[in-house]
């Protein structure tokens, strides 16, 4: 059993003990917490908080011990029921609530779940926020509210609609040029709350033709849940017949968005940013932001625009954070995480399919041919497992050492560039592991400089121990 805090939220999973995992003892705690947060936050005496869930199978209980243990301590709730997490994350906005939670563990497995707590704009807490509701949900002193004072629970309708609508306003979503490519889409929504929200979002776009696999929200993954490759071969099976244009994958909570071509081969998340970036920079010039972590292929449109791109620290708050420092009009992580804040500032796999699908119309060729016009990068993925006495912050300065000639960004653990290479470490959060992320236009040499540096550790820590 595992029970994950931080700053981006409170995950973990199902049943196990207290303290241990996400048990109803747990979300109890936490969720009383954001309340004593957001209480200390505001002046108001009426403070509202929008709850929406995925459609995993643990939604409903958490949904309503969360609930309960708002109201109980003053606030009040207004429930959204099965909702994506950028709907969310816009509803919080509409509604002028102070606050929000979305219950998702994202990709995670059926028998997690979370806690994603934003602010009154809509978006996550900050780091200096989170520690506060982590320490507010260990007081044992906690003073409830009495019955005269409870906070009201309300249903809310229409925000999936509204969240559509936005999409559908924006200035670079052309949905008559969708139109009248008539494409013809298949959808796996992972039988979570893409399963609403794709097709429906579909549908007013004018697509002609929607094969939906997995867009019963029962909460039952077909499949692991993230998209990457090797998860959705169902799709890339029956797309291989050359019967459609375009498949569209998402993630429980329909923040990642995942896109294979139309022989069945996956666009590569890294590379959907980059494809709505292309399109987004080609109409209105801008800045742009991603991760430490994802691929260069960004940074290239961007300068090809004349435009500035920068690199945050990896998390949705770093890039955000990031975006609003350099004024950015497009941003987001190479997760298939697209950041477009002409909406709002979260990432929103729905923004990033209209957008998508008016680039691919216009462009007026297949989904292959738009994907072969941008640089080919491979990004190798690997990790370092170590003993908890290990001084991981002076591996990394070790490696910043012995690589000091080279350029190096240490926002985020350590990122050394090679001319248009680079290798990124950075720790984990929760365990001792060192990830190791490099990117070449070779898989093989990207192999080869992880595989470099993974030695140069392996040096190192005999230097660390206790």
């Amino acid at each position: 059993m595992t029970l994950i805090k931080s700053i981006s939220g409170i995950r973990g999973t199902i049943g196990g003990a207290p303290g241990s995992s996400l048990t109803p003892i747990d979300v109890v705690k936490f969720s009383t917490g954001y309340g004593l947060w957001l209480k200390e936050q505001s002046n108001s005496d009426e403070l509202t908080v929008v709850i929406g869930r995925d459609a995993r199978l643990s939604g409903p209980m958490v949904s309503q011990l969360v609930a309960a243990s708002l109201q109980g301590v003053g606030v009040n709730v207004l429930d959204i029921g099965l909702a994506t997490t950028p709907t969310v994350e816009m509803a919080v906005v509409s509604e002028g609530a102070q606050g929000g939670i979305i219950l998702t563990a994202s990709h995670n497995p059926i028998q997690w779940n979370a806690l994603k707590l934003l602010n009154g704009h809509g978006e996550f807490i900050s780091a200096a926020d989170g520690a506060r509701v982590l320490a507010l949900a260990e007081k044992s002193d906690v003073e409830f509210a009495d019955v005269h004072k409870l906070g009201n629970y309300e249903l809310g309708e229409g925000h999936l609609d509204q969240h559509i609508k936005a999409i559908l306003d924006l200035p670079l979503v052309d949905v008559e040029a969708i139109k009248a490519r008539k494409f013809k889409i298949v959808v796996d929504s992972v039988n979570s709350v893409g399963g609403l929200a794709v097709p429906a979002l579909l549908g007013a776009l004018g697509v002609e033709e929607i094969k939906e696999l997995y867009c019963e929200p029962t909460g039952h993954f077909p499949h692991n849940p993230e998209p990457l490759p090797e998860n959705i071969t169902q799709i890339t099976a029956e797309i291989e017949s050359g019967q459609f244009d375009l498949g569209i994958v998402v993630d429980p909570d329909v923040d990642r968005l995942a896109l294979v071509m139309e022989d069945g081969t996956p666009f590569g998340e890294e590379y959907t940013l980059v494809a709505v970036a292309d399109y987004v920079l080609s109409q209105t010039p801008g800045n742009t932001v991603s991760n430490l972590s994802s691929t260069g292929a960004l940074r290239d449109i961007t300068h090809k625009y004349e435009q500035q791109y920068s690199a945050s620290a990896v998390g949705e708050v770093k890039v955000v954070e990031k975006m609003k420092a350099t004024n950015a009009i497009i941003g987001g992580e190479g997760n298939g995480g697209i950041i477009y804040p002409e909406l709002h500032y979260g990432r929103d796999a729905l923004v990033g399919i209209a957008l998508f699908l008016t680039h691919l119309a216009k462009f007026g060729k297949s989904v292959s041919f738009l994907r072969s016009k941008y640089p080919n990068y491979h990004i190798s993925k690997n990790k370092i497992e170590l003993t908890p006495e290990i001084d991981v912050d002076g591996v990394l300065i070790k490696i910043r050492d012995k690589y000091e000639n080279q350029p190096i960004n240490t926002e985020d653990g350590v990122r050394v560039e090679f001319d248009k290479e680079w290798v990124h470490l950075r720790k984990s959060n929760t365990e001792p592991i060192i990830r190791i992320y490099a990117e070449s236009d070779s898989l093989a040499t990207a192999d080869h400089l992880a595989n470099k540096i993974i030695m140069d550790i392996k040096e190192i820590i005999p230097n660390h121990e206790s």
